[in-house]
């Protein structure tokens, strides 16, 4: 680890706070018999209803072939439903059924009470602020040329890029 301005870099700190948000995160899914992964994907539909497998994948950090499998297990659990677009009859959309909404709802007190462990000392205005240095360092790599990584197509999407 090389030390930056008197202390370890930022991107070291924040490799550390995924990995023990992660750990924690895959425990408390763990008792709810869900993966991060699909987590995930169940919110990124939670919050864009009727979306492509490869949307999801995008929007998930996962490439179009590992979302394939997570869809597949998702579809398995009863959590997703997979139907024609009204608007595309060749398109397949996918949608939370009754049961994913359950889940979610029951997971939001495990993952609540992860966030207010990591986050609990900061007020309001530092969480808003935090929020949005993380949006901009995120918008930053995605607009940076030769740098696209998991998700930064689904990003310039989002904010209006190609």
């Amino acid at each position: 680890m090389s030390a930056h301005a008197g202390g370890p870099r930022l991107l070291y700190l924040v490799k550390q706070l995924e990995l023990a948000i992660r750990a924690r995160l895959d425990a408390a899914l763990r008792e709810h018999r869900i993966t991060v992964t699909q987590y995930t994907a169940l919110t990124v539909l939670e919050q864009h209803p009727s979306m492509t497998s490869a949307e999801l994948a995008r929007h998930s950090f996962v490439s179009a072939q590992a979302m394939e499998g997570v869809v597949r297990a998702l579809l398995e659990a009863g959590l997703v439903d997979r139907r024609p677009d009204p608007g595309h009859a060749r398109r397949l959309v996918l949608s939370l059924t009754p049961a994913a909404s359950r889940l979610l709802a029951a997971c939001a007190v495990d993952v609540d009470r992860l966030e207010q462990a990591a986050f609990g000392a900061l007020d309001p205005s530092e969480r808003a602020a935090l929020a949005q240095w993380l949006v901009h360092a995120r918008g930053g790599l995605a607009s940076s040329p030769g740098s696209e990584g998991p998700g930064d197509a689904a990003e310039r999407k989002d904010s209006g890029g190609s």
